[in-house]
């Protein structure tokens, strides 16, 4: 195995740590910040609401698509180049949106911002992996993850209050401060990896992948709201999905320079983290949406309260994360991961009850422990999924791993809104079939005097109740849902070999290896 650049000590690492924490933070938030300010931008740039979608889209489908090639760009340019420019044209990108004076120029600013920010992640999380010794990446991992954690989950908090308080144009603009001083920190004390300049890049995988990568991204994007494979769209979008992607395997496994480093997935670890990352991916952001929908639709909370409400996951993950560093020098990785996805699990089962009647004691109490879930899961996998790859492969390595990472979010927040949508409507008509002058509930005096069906007023009432009790089911067979993807994911320990990090001060080599 190589061993890669010497793990950095004082000073010139608590720096690397910072801009690494700085640079994953801004991306992290901007995948969900802008997502409450989206009504705002809607009437300041005179969209359509089909239009003002497309500022969403256009980074998703943008950073989906650039985030494969981080790992050829860094092993052909340098990482520290790479990071730099890639720190650089984000602030700038970010700038830009802050100052659109049009839709088109808000969707060209967001494609830029997407581009540049697909490496900041995979980019950060290399440097922090190189930064710490083997025996210190539980620790390490365990800062990186607190910022991919704590970003979406602070994202609609954050951009509901600058948005409130300020203009929906701060949304961008509060990267400008926090992307100048990362790109500063970054030119002083990051050293630069060997370059290898005879690297051919493979354009035709490339194109196969990024149409693949785009074209689902956009099916699973607009999916919901052109109704699916209804849709002559969404039809032409899968369609050129897997075309995309056949070429891409069928040519990265016949030419002798694949775009992707197909060696890889020759370790088991890295493939078992790959695919926990997938579930992780659809699990995490799903119940994100999921929870978020459930606060305002059927409890009624305003945006602000809901998005308090929901740092209490971010508080649990915050706990988690900071015990699981020291956790993962006596106790294996996989034991960790799989105590977090039971309490994941056990907190979903949880969720499957909540009604509108639910206490946000309890809601605020679940959510934490879920919260403690992610962190004893998301750590020890990022951890152990790098545990026996070699050195030369890391940035390639962190680059799929965020790319299987965001397939799985943007593939799961989809499929469980429509489970909600779908569930909403089957449940309404269900329980409207009760609702007959032979219902013996209704025929009570005492329902009579409140709701009366032979009147409009109290016609629409009861349709109100009905909507209200349909979604409350529709939500609990939405986590239900969640549940078991998280239950049967599990047996994928099975794949993960023992990460060694428990046998603190061991060789390097003999650490690695099951």
């Amino acid at each position: 195995m190589s061993a890669g650049p010497a793990p950095k000590r004082g000073l010139q690492r608590a720096m690397l740590t910072i801009c690494a924490m700085t640079a994953t933070i801004m991306q992290a938030l901007d995948t969900t910040v802008a997502n409450v300010a989206l009504p705002y931008m809607q009437g300041s740039l005179s969209a359509s609401l089909d239009q003002v979608n497309w500022i969403l889209t256009s980074y998703i489908v943008a950073s989906a698509i650039m985030t494969a090639p981080v790992g050829w760009l860094a092993g052909r340019y340098g990482r520290k180049v790479l990071f730099v420019v890639c720190t650089t044209g984000f602030t700038i990108a970010s700038l830009l949106c802050g100052l659109a004076g049009s839709i088109e120029q808000m969707v060209a600013f967001r494609l830029l911002q997407g581009m540049c920010g697909a490496g900041l992640i995979p980019l950060s999380q290399a440097v922090m992996l190189d930064s710490y010794t083997i025996e210190e990446r539980g620790q390490a991992m365990a800062i990186w993850g607190m910022g991919i954690m704590l970003g979406p989950i602070m994202g609609p908090t954050l951009g509901g209050w600058l948005t409130e308080t300020y203009n929906w144009r701060w949304v961008f603009l509060i990267n400008m401060p926090i992307g100048i001083v990362t790109v500063i920190g970054l030119l002083i004390f990051m050293d630069e990896t060997d370059t290898r300049r005879e690297m051919r890049f493979d354009w035709f995988g490339f194109i196969a992948l990024a149409v693949g990568i785009g074209a689902l991204q956009l099916m699973v994007d607009r999916g919901e709201q052109l109704g699916w494979f209804g849709s002559t769209e969404i039809q032409i979008e899968l369609i050129v999905a897997i075309a995309g992607f056949y070429y891409f395997f069928a040519h990265s496994l016949t030419t002798s320079e694949p775009f992707v480093r197909f060696e890889l997935f020759r370790d088991r670890n890295f493939v078992g983290g790959c695919l926990f990352m997938v579930v992780l991916g659809m699990t995490v952001f799903a119940t994100m949406t999921l929870s978020a929908l459930f606060l305002q639709l059927v409890l009624g909370y305003p945006v602000m309260s809901a998005g308090m409400m929901l740092a209490a996951r971010g508080l649990g993950t915050m706990v988690g994360m900071l015990g699981v560093g020291r956790l993962l020098r006596v106790v294996e990785a996989r034991t960790l991961i799989f105590v977090g996805m039971i309490l994941i699990a056990g907190t979903m089962y949880q969720l499957v009850y909540f009604t509108n009647m639910t206490p946000a004691s309890t809601i605020i109490s679940v959510t934490v422990v879920q919260g403690l879930g992610l962190g004893l899961v998301f750590v020890p996998l990022s951890t152990a999924a790098f545990a026996t790859l070699p050195a030369n492969l890391r940035t390639d390595g962190t680059a799929i791993l965020t790319l299987v990472r965001n397939i799985g979010s943007s593939v799961g927040i989809p499929v469980v809104v429509a489970t909600l949508v779908n569930s909403t409507s089957v449940m309404h008509a269900q329980l409207a079939e009760h609702i007959t002058p032979f219902n013996a509930a209704l025929q009570s005096p005492d329902v009579r005097a409140i709701i009366d069906p032979e009147t409009d007023t109290g016609r629409a009432l009861i349709d109100n109740l009905l909507t209200q009790q349909a979604q409350i089911i529709a939500f609990g067979n939405s986590f239900k849902l969640l549940m078991i993807l998280a239950i049967i994911s599990i047996p994928f320990l099975l794949i993960i070999g023992k990460s060694g990090l428990r046998r603190a001060g061991a060789p390097a080599e003999a650490a690695a290896m099951d």
